[in-house]
């Protein structure tokens, strides 16, 4: 139990003690407390100021008081600055707290809480390859049904792989048309990336014919609807829906390029999933849904046959959910998966990762299923995300600006091996070892840089930025970890580790301190659904870490105790960096 936790119920005690005064811990307010502040713990006493008609000076005085007298072996002293009482916890505390987690292999992990999550990311379209927005979209939600295995959930991670429509009928008119019979082995370009250059092949071409149709005085959205390639795009829609043999073969061919260089791209990054839904199959689903929802008044139908649902008093508006040639919409698809997905795992909650552009979307699904009185409905959550830009703009894929996932990793892998090159340490690695290690920081310093962020803001990803050694990156947090097994390798804690028992000096304590948080910062980041506050808790402790080892040498301490204490210090920071990184899917090295 975290001291916090312990903290709570001692606080909760001493106002019901001393002024008859009934709360809950869930209304306290207890910080980390400041640096320039004496103090480990802070109680904010503003929210109980004006109840006990006490100020805040003579409430914290008393309220400290009160747990020294009561809770010696806690607490060893109190201050109170206008309206925060700040506590100072004893250091044997914190000696029993590195033997128990030093011992403790689950150090933040929780028990299994019986209750089953499902978590939907990636889901990219077949006509490209995955691009820089789809690796925040990825590591988002890996990183996340990570951080809910490890409070205790049964996850069940998800793709729906976008496979039919408009988009995929593009690239295949264009290979028809352009290719020559020519495939992903006979050129010796990766399959997803081969479709790509003829999905963009695709627009360049089609703006070539919408030219002379403009330069007639046709406006340019009729001249993209008239243009010969759409035409036959859209002509090859209606035969693949039709089921039409030849068209369908091809579709098959052209996804199973895509899927193989898919599952090249997950493999390096490190996604995977439990279970894939393609929109070929799922495309149908929800039709059940507008009867039921006629039935029931929800739905109402116009007069040209067309399904609809009013949200207006929802603050909404009107929205489709049924065309009026009775072919579904979007909606319509996503409300039959949600209930597949129900019948399929019995989730508790069911959460899609999915770009803030589509709030709305989710918003209405969500509603839908409200009204309709799902019982899974309560549990959609849609765990919206800013888009990744370049410093030079927006990417768009029509436009070809669009950055790889592919490039980008192998970019950062060519930086990862000069500016490993530059530091000069890595001499003694043979040439498997440092492919892997230039892998390792690359990857690293990809993923931290783009869940560093807090998933709700938008960002800007700068390759040169991510890969620095120095600052809020993933190297620097690598790096660190690598000079803690440096240490640990000369020599570990021994059996008078157990026994130590000496006093902390201020950058010992600090560290401490901030290792003990990790098992309540995994159960936030995990509640909110927020990577980024591991990748800052991580981060600190990289950089407390660094500074403590800047002041205090540990294999020459003064003394031996001293010494045990500090080897101790060094493998716990290890293990919450290396355990911190694993729920961002980051590996660490051990050498750099």
């Amino acid at each position: 139990m975290g001291i916090v936790k312990q903290v709570k119920p001692l606080i909760v005690k001493a106002l019901s003690d001393l002024y008859s005064y009934e709360t809950t811990e869930n209304e306290l307010t207890i910080n980390i407390t400041k640096p320039e502040f004496e103090g480990d713990y802070t109680l904010v006493l503003f929210s109980f100021v004006k109840q006990l008609k006490k100020s805040p000076e003579a409430l914290g005085k008393e309220i400290g008081e009160y747990l020294i007298a009561n809770n010696a072996e806690l607490f060893t002293a109190f201050n109170v600055i206008k309206g925060f009482l700040n506590l100072t916890i004893a250091d044997a505390y914190w000696q029993n707290f590195l033997l128990s987690a030093h011992a403790d292999p689950n150090h933040g992990r929780k028990q299994a809480s019986g209750k089953s999550v499902v978590v939907e990311y990636s889901s990219p379209n077949t006509n490209k390859p995955l691009h820089l927005g789809h690796l925040r979209n990825n590591f988002l939600g890996w990183s996340v049904a990570q951080l809910l295995k490890e409070t205790g959930f049964d996850v069940v991670k998800t793709a729906i792989l976008n496979d039919r429509g408009i988009h995929i009928c593009k690239s295949m008119v264009a290979w028809q048309k352009f290719a020559n019979g020519a495939t992903p082995d006979s050129t010796g370009i990766k399959g997803d990336h081969f479709v790509g250059d003829y999905y963009v092949l695709f627009g360049v071409e089609q703006k070539k014919e919408m030219e002379p149709l403009m330069a007639g005085g046709m406006s340019k959205e009729d001249a993209e609807k008239n243009a010969p390639l759409m035409q036959a795009a859209q002509k090859m829609l209606l035969d693949w829906e039709n089921g039409d043999p030849e068209v369908r073969n091809l579709w098959e061919k052209m996804n199973g390029w895509v899927y193989e260089g898919f599952n090249e791209t997950y493999a390096k990054i490190g996604s995977d999933f439990d279970k894939n839904y393609f929109e070929s199959e799922t495309y149908l689903l929800g039709k059940e849904f507008v009867e039921e929802g006629l039935q029931k008044g929800v739905f109402y139908k116009k007069e040209d046959g067309s399904v609809w649902i009013d949200l207006t008093a929802d603050g909404l508006d009107e929205k489709l959910v049924l065309r009026k040639d009775g072919t579904s919409v979007y909606i319509t698809q996503d409300l039959g998966l949600a209930d597949e997905k129900f019948k399929e795992f019995h989730y508790d909650q069911s959460i899609y990762v999915i770009a803030d552009e589509q709030n709305y979307h989710m918003k209405v699904l969500k509603l839908i299923l409200q009204k309709l009185n799902k019982p899974y409905a309560d549990g959609i959550y849609h765990l919206s995300y800013g888009l990744v830009e370049l410093p030079t703009g927006r990417m768009k894929t029509r436009e070809g600006t669009v950055v790889d996932a592919d490039d980008i990793i192998e970019e950062l892998k060519k930086v990862a091996r000069e500016k490993t090159e530059e530091l000069g340490k890595v001499k003694d690695f043979n040439p498997g070892e440092l492919n892997e290690l230039y892998d390792t920081i690359a990857l690293g310093a990809l993923k931290f840089f783009l869940l560093r962020v807090d998933p709700k803001k938008k960002m800007v990803f700068n390759p040169e930025d991510s890969i620095d050694f120095h600052g809020f990156t993933g190297p620097f947090i690598q790096y660190t970890h690598a000079r803690i097994k440096s240490i640990l390798r000369k020599e570990i804690p021994g059996p008078a580790a157990a026994k130590a028992s000496v006093d902390l000096l201020p950058k010992e304590k600090e560290l401490v301190v901030l290792l003990e948080q990790y098992p309540s910062v995994v159960e936030q980041a995990a509640n909110e659904h927020n990577p980024s506050a591991i990748g800052l808790y991580v981060y600190d402790v990289a950089k407390t870490f660094s500074s403590f080892l800047n002041d205090h040498s540990v294999l020459h301490a003064d003394s031996e105790e001293k010494k045990q204490v500090r080897l101790q210090i060094s493998m716990l920071a290890g293990n919450v960096i290396s355990a911190g990184m694993a729920l961002l899917g980051i590996r660490v090295p051990e050498r750099m």
